[in-house]
């Protein structure tokens, strides 16, 4: 046995030691156990046969303490916690661009409008070639190494070599780093007369904003009277951007949700009269990967009958953290207690039989067939978990998630393996870099508003058959029965990819959602007469 296996058993041994249940710890003299650990750690230090950490040894045994509790209380070191909680604080401090490493070479896809990068002149498919006098091209450059270059303190300055297209000597930028929003709003849009559509991709401090804004902007140029929110892929964030969402539909004094655990009292959050759309139709799209506070988004929506879940089963996390900050700068975020929702079902998923299994959870889904079968959802439906909705009284199921009251398979498709193979290999991305890259001036001037270039612009066979090449070259054998059945998919996300550069990511949802069958769903139930109300009255 090796010294890091001897190592890391140990650590594993501490965490089991320390692993004492919420009885026992109250039988327990806390002080007298804390007095333990540090005379192990200390006779550890002064006695053990070869050279150790104590501070490494503390920390995996508070991994293993934290892990044997439940799948979602974890321990954050001191350097992971600045960078964890930049993405829910809505903004980071940095020059304001979105990025690809490119052949190996930092490739500026947009500037972020009035940012720190566009203020003084850098455009999208500029190259940054050095930063502060260090050459970062041809180096193997990695994203993490990007952000490590280019982020800093709000006020600091960066110096950049940047590499533009028609000019033959490198050019200067000195770029003053700011405070760079981050968008929790992916796209808004209308998709008919008077039916929005709003994407959000998480839940931050910038989300109730962001919402806001949206829906004024939907109202102001159209005939708004319905809404579908896509929830789908959304892992959740922050409880408050949850319960404010959850209130522009509801009327005032309903529960939104309720918190409970045993050392925990349980708390009510209940909507207010302010709300931008508590009336009109609403649906709401959910999936696998809609978690935490999307969960609590939806399972409002559903208990108050305000309006139908279309997609399917949602993640299933229903447990409560709250973080803890350690002596030295790190924090543990502990879970304290449960989420329910108004008709009182706990949305988490078992995790009984410990963390590994619980995540092979979506593995699972797979393998007993519920993503791709209605039949195979039924059969997994907890009978013994029976609720009903708040004023229909429609039966709704706990035990786990949030079941959608219609029911979209996965695409099952074998002819999809070629073109997720394309996409691993990054040919897709890269080739409309390529293609940018060639054109973005002409495209600039020809397409001048996204209308026009949704009407005009056409991904050529051509354009594709550049992308199956440089699969082929990558070792993505050529399938052309798949090649039949993903072109149009390549096509429409091509476009969609273009779009994105000339315009906003919300006209790259516009085209990839033309095809999309849960928002297929979502119009036809919203539109066809008498089918959103027999839904939501469970007859």
């Amino acid at each position: 046995m090796n010294f890091t296996t001897r190592i890391t058993g140990f650590s594993i041994l501490l965490g089991l030691v320390l692993l004492i249940s919420g009885s026992e710890l109250k039988a327990q003299d806390v002080q007298g156990n804390t007095m333990k650990f540090g005379r192990l750690l200390r006779l550890i230090d002064s006695y053990y046969v070869d050279t150790t950490n104590v501070d490494d040894l503390t920390e995996k045994a508070i991994v293993e303490v934290l892990r044997g509790l439940d799948p979602h209380s974890v321990y954050i070191s001191k350097a992971e916690v600045e960078k964890m909680n930049e993405p829910l604080q809505g903004n980071f401090e940095g020059v304001g661009i979105s990025f690809n490493v490119y052949r190996d070479t930092l490739m500026v896809v947009t500037t972020v409008p009035g940012g720190p990068s566009e203020k003084v002149g850098i455009r999208a498919g500029d190259r940054i070639v050095s930063v502060d006098s260090k050459n970062i091209a041809s180096i193997g450059l990695k994203n993490a190494d990007v952000y490590d270059y280019l982020r800093g303190k709000k006020g600091t300055k960066v110096e950049l070599k940047v590499k533009r297209k028609g000019e033959v000597n490198l050019l200067d930028f000195t770029v003053i780093r700011d405070k760079i929003p981050i968008n929790s709003l992916d796209a808004s849009y209308m998709l008919n007369d008077n039916t929005g559509y709003i994407k959000l991709n998480k839940f931050s401090a910038t989300t109730t904003a962001e919402f806001l804004e949206a829906i004024k902007a939907l109202k102001a140029s159209s005939k708004l009277n319905s809404l579908v929110l896509d929830l789908r892929g959304n892992g959740g964030g922050y409880l408050n951007a949850a319960t404010e969402l959850a209130d522009q539909f509801l009327t005032a004094f309903k529960q939104i949700v309720y918190t409970e655990g045993k050392h925990t009292e349980k708390k009510e959050y209940n909507s207010t009269a302010l709300g931008e759309l508590e009336q009109g139709k609403l649906v709401v799209l959910i999936d696998e990967g809609s978690a935490s506070a999307s969960e609590i988004v939806a399972g409002a929506i559903q208990d108050w009958d305000r309006g139908v879940l279309i997609g399917r089963r949602s993640f299933g996390k229903g447990l409560v953290q709250q973080p803890f900050l350690l002596t030295d700068g790190s924090m543990i975020r502990l879970t304290t207690a449960h989420y329910y929702t108004p008709s009182g079902r706990c949305i988490q998923k078992p995790y009984e039989k410990g963390v590994d299994e619980y995540q092979k959870d979506y593995l699972n889904r797979i393998e007993n067939g519920e993503l791709f079968s209605k039949d195979s959802v039924s059969a997994k439906v907890n009978k013994t978990q029976e609720y009903a909705t708040k004023l229909s009284k429609r039966l709704v199921y706990g035990g786990g998630g949030v079941m959608p009251d219609l029911f979209i398979p996965l695409d099952t498709s074998k002819y999809y393996a070629y073109y997720n193979n394309l996409g691993r290999k990054n040919v897709i991305n890269t080739g409309v870099l390529d293609i940018m890259d060639a054109n973005r001036d002409s495209f600039k001037q020809k397409y001048t508003d996204y209308k026009t270039y949704n009407e005009k612009f056409e991904v050529t066979d051509a354009m594709i058959e550049k992308i199956l090449a440089a699969g082929e070259k990558e070792g993505v054998k050529r399938d052309e029965k798949s090649i039949e059945f993903a072109r149009p998919i390549m096509k429409r996300q091509m476009k969609g990819l273009i779009a994105r550069d000339l315009f906003t990511i919300s006209h790259y949802f516009q085209i990839m959602n033309d095809e999309d069958e849960s928002i297929k769903k979502a119009v036809e139930v919203i539109s066809k007469k008498g089918e959103y109300e027999k839904i939501l009255s469970g007859k």
